[in-house]
Formats: structure tokens, C-alpha cells, sequence
């Protein structure tokens, strides 16, 4: 139930704007989005299930911002870093949760700090049957010698196609709600998008990737100690124009 799903995190996200998330009741989520609490407990089976949901969407919607703000025009990659380094900072500053992703810093009003990990050390989801390609059937068995006498006979055991019964117990649409990215972590990701969309492999002005963790750095810094307005668009100019004519 997409459509639901998404009410609910709205409903939920207009909550945590109000109340501190201990004192968020799942039935007034509910109410507030329009169905069940039933209907709330299906699709993410706990509070804790909605909290993870809910702050993997937010940061999704980060992500997607520093999507939008590199995308052309303008052309000058620069410009294009100095748009993504503002998202960054008005995103945390308009958001209380993004900026714990960001920061690591999470406070009593937020739900608790979700699991994180680093890009490289993505676990595997669980076996899904309706999502997934069917599992490779298992190896078959090597023959045996005519003399050799006959193997006891061993329990039969489970097709190698059947997922075990906890991980078929997973329903799908909790498949995603899992662990987050740390700070580092969130931030090779964003450097990571930079250094996709601003520079091309061998071309004239290509921007390393030091230079756009710069960028962001400059940015989270910002977040901990906001300049006056248009600050931060004149500190990454700057320290920009530094690199280009160093």
C-alpha cells in the first residue's frame, strides 16, 4: 500500500514537528493518515519499524536534493558544488533528522539512532521469493563408487529454492526498512554523487573528489556554526577560487 505508507510517514514526520517522538502515540499517527492503526501496524510492524522507515526516507529525500542542486544548468561544475553545499546546510537546518544523519548527534526528541553502516558493508536483504531471482539449486551430489556401500539415509532436508521460515516471515514491504548510513558514510555518498555528476573521466576541468569532500565538509561545518545569510555560497566560492589558482 504505497499510497498509505506514505501518509503515514507524512503523519508521522507532522508529529515529530510537534511532540517529542517518546510522546508520538501510534494511534494518532493513524488517525492522523487516515487509517487503521491495524493497517499502521502491517506495514511497519513497530514504532521503532516507522522510526527506521521514516528517517530512511528523509534521508532518501537529502540525497535526492543533492541530486536536484548538481544537475545542470548551470554548466560551471563549481557553481553547481556551491548549489549542492547550500542544500546541504538549509536541508540539516530544516530538518531536524537529516541533520543527525549528518552529524551523528541525535536528541531526546528524535527517535532513537538507527543502525548504520558504511557503503562497503551493505549486508545482504533477506531472500524474498517475489523479488528476487530464484535461488541457484544446490550442487548435485558426487556419484558413488559401486562398492561403497549405501549412505544412511539423512533426513530429507528443505529445496535450496525455500528461504528459511524467519526470513519468509519478512513481508516486503519492510524489506527496506534497515540499517542507514553513518555520517561518513552519508558523506562518501554525497562526494560520491558530486564527483559522478561534475566531472567526466578525462576531461578539461574535472573536479577530484578531494575537492568536492571540501565542498561538503565546508557545508556540515556550516550546519554546526550557521554564517550570516549567504555565507555559505561565499565560503565555498572562495575556498573553490583557492583551489583553481593554486
Amino acid at each position: 500500500m504505497p499510497a498509505a505508507r506514505d501518509s503515514l510517514l507524512d503523519a508521522a514526520y507532522m508529529a515529530l514537528a510537534r511532540l517529542p517522538w517518546p510522546a508520538v502515540r501510534m494511534v494518532d499517527v493513524a488517525a492522523t493518515a487516515g487509517v487503521s492503526r491495524q493497517t499502521l501496524y502491517n506495514e511497519f510492524g513497530s514504532k521503532d519499524g516507522l522510526a527506521r522507515a521514516l528517517v530512511r526516507r528523509e534521508a532518501a529525500g537529502f540525497l535526492a536534493g543533492i541530486d536536484r542542486a548538481l544537475a545542470p544548468p548551470p554548466a560551471d561544475p563549481y557553481e553547481r558544488l556551491t548549489a549542492a553545499a547550500e542544500w546541504t546546510a538549509s536541508a540539516a537546518q530544516g530538518n531536524a533528522l537529516v541533520k543527525a544523519l549528518l552529524t551523528g548527534c541525535w536528541s531526546d526528541r528524535l527517535p532513537p539512532p538507527p543502525r548504520t553502516l558504511a557503503p562497503a558493508a551493505a549486508p545482504m536483504p533477506p531472500y524474498d521469493p517475489l523479488f528476487d531471482p530464484p535461488l541457484a539449486p544446490a550442487a548435485a551430489p558426487a556419484p558413488v563408487p559401486p562398492f561403497a556401500p549405501p549412505p544412511a539415509t539423512a533426513p530429507a532436508s528443505p529445496s535450496p529454492r525455500t528461504p528459511p521460515p524467519s526470513l519468509r516471515a519478512v513481508p516486503p514491504q519492510r524489506r527496506a526498512d534497515g540499517p542507514v548510513l553513518s555520517p561518513g558514510g552519508l558523506l562518501a555518498a554525497v562526494r560520491d554523487r558530486a564527483v559522478a555528476a561534475v566531472s567526466a573521466p578525462g576531461a578539461a576541468g574535472a573536479v577530484p573528489a578531494d575537492v568536492c569532500e571540501l565542498v561538503f565538509r565546508l557545508a556540515l561545518s556550516c550546519v554546526a556554526a550557521p554564517p550570516d545569510e549567504g555565507g555559505i555560497a561565499e565560503l565555498v566560492r572562495g575556498a573553490l577560487h583557492h583551489r583553481r589558482t593554486a
